[in-house]
């Protein structure tokens, strides 16, 4: 049962993280750039700076939780992170065609993030107003959704979550390293509207199940 649930929450961590590593912000733009000066490893260690805010982020997250779980806080939260991501799904549907056209081609605003790709990561995700309400409402819903199954499966989803973002961003630096784009306009589009498809109907599932847990056993 429990290597039942956190195979789930592994599913749920990389399919999650992967919508949002999907949509172009200041850290794709870092990990393009990067790329072309050092290669595919530049994905990797951008994101192991994204993932060190994460880590601490989750942890902070984590400690709180045992003082919640049982008590209407929870209950709330998860109503409120089940909202942001039905919000969330319909802005990437809103934008998945401008998306699309720009979110694939290099930061010629001229970011000097080339010395570090890991400092990169760290300060594009906390400079990020995106990342900061994700973990505030939907990140933090889920992760205590899953920690009432276990700290395992708590953990489970967030090395789904991270999964997603170094498949995705190793993809990236790996292709514009040899000068290419990894994917074509029309098939970016089609992704970012399946993300945000996903989104809009698991942000509803998420709130309705666990607010009324009887429709769903």
């Amino acid at each position: 049962m429990l290597a039942i649930e956190i195979s789930k929450a592994l599913i749920l961590g990389f399919t999650v993280g992967l919508t949002g590593a999907l949509v172009p912000g200041p850290m794709l733009f870092a990990t393009i750039e990067t790329s072309l000066k050092k290669g595919w490893l530049a994905g990797p260690e951008v994101v192991i700076g994204h993932m060190l805010i994460e880590l601490v982020l989750c942890v902070l997250i984590l400690f709180g939780a045992a003082s919640l779980v049982g008590s209407g806080t929870i209950s709330a939260v998860s109503l409120l992170g089940g909202l942001a991501l039905v919000v969330f799904g319909l802005l990437t549907v809103k934008g998945a065609k401008a998306a699309s056209s720009s979110g694939m081609s290099s930061n010629k605003g001229g970011m000097n993030l080339t010395s570090s790709p890991a400092a990169a990561g760290l300060i594009t995700s906390v400079s990020n107003p995106y990342f900061w309400i994700w973990w505030l409402t939907a990140g933090s819903a889920l992760v205590l959704r899953e920690y009432e199954l276990g700290i395992i499966v708590a953990v489970s989803y967030v090395i789904g979550h991270w999964l997603a973002d170094l498949s995705w961003f190793t993809a990236v630096s790996g292709s514009f390293s040899r000068g290419k784009s990894l994917l074509s306009q029309k098939a970016h589009e089609i992704i970012m509207y399946a993300c945000g498809i996903f989104l809009v109907f698991f942000g509803v599932w998420f709130a309705i199940n666990y607010n009324n847990p009887v429709l769903f056993s």
